[in-house]
C-alpha cells in the first residue's frame, strides 16, 4: 500500500526546504574562512555532521551503511573526534546533493508498511516515519545553527526557504 500522495508531497517540500536552507548557508560561507579552526563550532564540521547523520538516518540502519567517498564512518566514533582533515565546500556540496536525492527518493518510495517498520538504528523502537521527521528536525536545527554563525560573524545569513527549491522540476 502506498502512502498518501498529498502527505508525501508536503513532506518532501518541507524536508527539501530544510536541506535547501543548509545548502544556502553552505554556498554563502566565505571561502577564505572555510578552514578557520579557531571557532568552537567550525562551520564545515557542523555541515558535515548534519549531512552524515542525514544520510545515515535515511538508510535506517548502521549495518550496510557507507557514506560516499571521501567520507568515512569516523563520525560514528564515540570519542567524538573530528575528521582527519577539513572537507572542502565542493565535497560537502556534493554530499548535500547526494543526500537531497536520497531523501526525495526515500519519501517518494515510502509505503505504509515501510513507514511503520522499526528502525534498528534507534534503540527505543522508533518507526521509519518518526525517524524521517526526527531527521528533518535535525537538518533544520543545523541549518539554523550555520545561518546564525553567518549572521553573527559576517552580518548576512540566507533567507528562510518555505518549500524545496525546483520542486516542480525534480524527477
Amino acid at each position: 500500500m502506498h502512502m498518501n500522495i498529498v502527505w508525501k508531497d508536503a513532506s518532501w517540500r518541507q524536508f527539501g526546504a530544510a536541506i535547501d536552507m543548509l545548502d544556502n548557508a553552505l554556498l554563502a560561507y566565505p571561502e577564505e574562512l572555510w578552514g578557520d579552526q579557531t571557532q568552537e563550532q567550525q562551520f564545515w564540521y557542523v555541515t558535515y555532521h548534519c549531512l552524515f547523520w542525514l544520510d545515515l538516518y535515511l538508510s535506517g540502519a548502521v549495518e550496510g551503511f557507507m557514506p560516499p567517498a571521501p567520507f568515512t564512518l569516523e563520525e560514528l566514533d564515540p570519542a567524538g573526534v573530528l575528521p582527519a582533515r577539513v572537507y572542502t565546500t565542493d565535497e560537502l556540496r556534493n554530499y548535500l546533493l547526494h543526500c537531497r536525492r536520497k531523501c526525495q527518493g526515500r519519501i517518494e518510495a515510502l509505503t505504509s508498511e515501510r513507514a511503520q517498520e522499526l528502525c534498528p538504528i534507534c534503540k527505543n523502537g522508533v518507526s521509519f516515519i518518526e525517524l524521517l521527521l526526527y531527521n528533518m528536525r535535525h537538518v533544520q536545527e543545523h541549518a539554523s545553527q550555520v545561518s546564525l554563525i553567518l549572521g553573527q560573524k559576517y552580518g548576512s545569513a540566507p533567507h528562510w526557504v518555505g518549500r524545496a527549491k525546483n520542486y516542480q522540476n525534480e524527477g
